[in-house]
């Protein structure tokens, strides 16, 4: 009787370590509920100030949720970003988030993840694909009120220029939309010309530095697609001795972009909120990875930044 009950204790023993085993412990030895999730980025460039700001943001979202992020740069290559969504895959990530090189070229990597049953966030800029979200803003309301700036201070009439972004990029796209729709509805504004600087300032300079040689005074406001062309336009026109003829808008509000609207140099910028992008876009993913319930499309607005106000934007 007493072996009888030595053994029926025995296995019982043997069933709650196992059971313990089974439900306390994932294969990794962390516990269920505390598993850290592992979140794949894949950035548009990281030689641009306004996405660094944005991966920064969240780089410190994702620590203060205790997720773990891993950031690739892919330097504005959508082939690049397709591959490096593919590594994300492979490493078996919770969630991935995609800043798009391009609209076409950067959407195999939304059906790469889809198939996978891997969340997928667009931030800052889309794709043709539709992905599990999208975190960013509409480019084509900054490009409307950067117009609308220029319509207003010229009073209807003048030449403009417009600076586009990288080519193929949703933001580029949706902001030449934009702008031209403002043209089109203000037949005295005319479009002297338009070229990319690819979000570059130095190639912004270059291309604003031939623009003088070709318009000289007949160039009566610019409008660059981001900040890094905008301050690049701004300092070939410096040069030239043109600045004070000439309106430049810009859109992001980077602080160097901020810092000139104060001095009064670059006339006005689109703020762009680049921490809220970050920080909404590592929460979407972590919720779309744990499957709780989420927004699909996070719109944050655009503001105008000028001389009167750019002191509540300084840091």
């Amino acid at each position: 009787m007493i072996k009888t009950t030595k053994y029926v204790l025995l296995a019982a023993l043997a069933l709650t370590i196992a059971s313990c085993n089974q439900s306390g412990k994932s294969e990794g030895g962390e516990t269920g509920s505390d598993k850290k999730f592992v979140v794949g980025a894949t950035m548009l460039s990281m030689q641009n100030e306004f996405i660094v700001n944005v991966s920064d943001e969240m780089e410190a979202r994702a620590k203060a949720l205790g997720v773990e992020l891993i950031t690739v740069d892919a330097e504005r290559s959508a082939l690049k970003q397709v591959e490096q969504v593919e590594s994300f895959i492979a490493q078996g990530v919770d969630a991935i988030i995609m800043n798009p090189c391009e609209v076409e070229a950067s959407s195999p990597a939304v059906k790469l993840a889809t198939d996978a049953k891997i969340p997928i966030i667009n931030v800052n800029s889309e794709t043709s694909a539709k992905p599990t979200a999208f975190v960013g803003s509409d480019d084509t309301e900054s490009a409307r009120i950067a117009m609308k700036y220029l319509t207003e201070k010229l009073g209807g009439k003048g030449n403009v220029l417009i600076m586009h972004g990288f080519m193929g990029q949703a933001a580029q796209i949706k902001r030449d939309n934009g702008a031209k729709e403002i043209l089109k509805a203000n037949p005295g504004m005319k479009l002297l010309a338009e070229q990319t600087g690819e979000w570059d300032r130095a190639k912004a300079m270059s291309l604003m530095e031939n623009w003088i040689q070709s318009y000289g005074s007949k160039i009566n406001a610019v409008f660059a697609h981001n900040d890094e062309m905008g301050m690049g336009a701004v300092k070939a026109l410096e040069a030239a001795g043109l600045k004070d003829k000439v309106i430049v808008v810009s859109v992001d509000a980077i602080p160097d972009a901020l810092q000139s609207v104060k001095k009064g140099a670059l006339n006005a910028t689109i703020f762009q909120h680049a921490q809220q992008q970050g920080s909404k876009a590592i929460e979407i993913a972590v919720k779309a990875a744990k499957k709780e319930q989420f927004e699909r499309e996070v719109l944050i607005p655009f503001q105008l930044v000028t001389k009167e106000n750019v002191g509540e934007y300084l840091k």
